[in-house]
């Protein structure tokens, strides 16, 4: 999958970004049609508190669709992972309901023209 990441007004360090590649790349496994993603990682500058918020941002390119996603930790690891448990139940309720929409509807007991009655179809993909 191809990824682009960008790093909102600081350096990202090269071992984070693999980090999140490496991430990204097992959602393959649920849905090997993602053909592409953007990654934004920021700091949320709070004034109250020393510790600087991590956000995460991805979004991804499905055929027919987007998904999205926005998470924040104490570290951009911690966002990763919260991220890729959302972005893993989408990716698989996205798969659902393209295979349940492709699939072809049984029909039951109903006359067809030319006095064919199909009792039930069935069909392996």
């Amino acid at each position: 999958m191809r990824l682009q990441m960008q790093a909102i007004h600081f350096d990202a360090d090269p071992k984070l970004l693999s980090f999140i590649q490496q991430k990204l790349d097992k959602l393959d496994t649920f849905y090997d049609r993602i053909t592409s993603g953007e990654v934004f990682l920021k700091l949320d500058k709070s004034d109250n508190a020393k510790l600087q918020t991590k956000l995460l941002e991805v979004k991804l390119y499905v055929p027919g669709g987007t998904m999205f996603v926005r998470e924040q930790g104490t570290t951009f690891e911690e966002a990763t992972d919260l991220a890729i448990d959302t972005l893993k139940m989408q990716v698989k309720k996205f798969k659902d309901k393209r295979n349940n929409a492709r699939a072809p509807k049984i029909i039951e007991g109903v006359a067809l023209e030319d006095g064919v009655t199909v009792i039930t179809e069935e069909t392996e993909e």
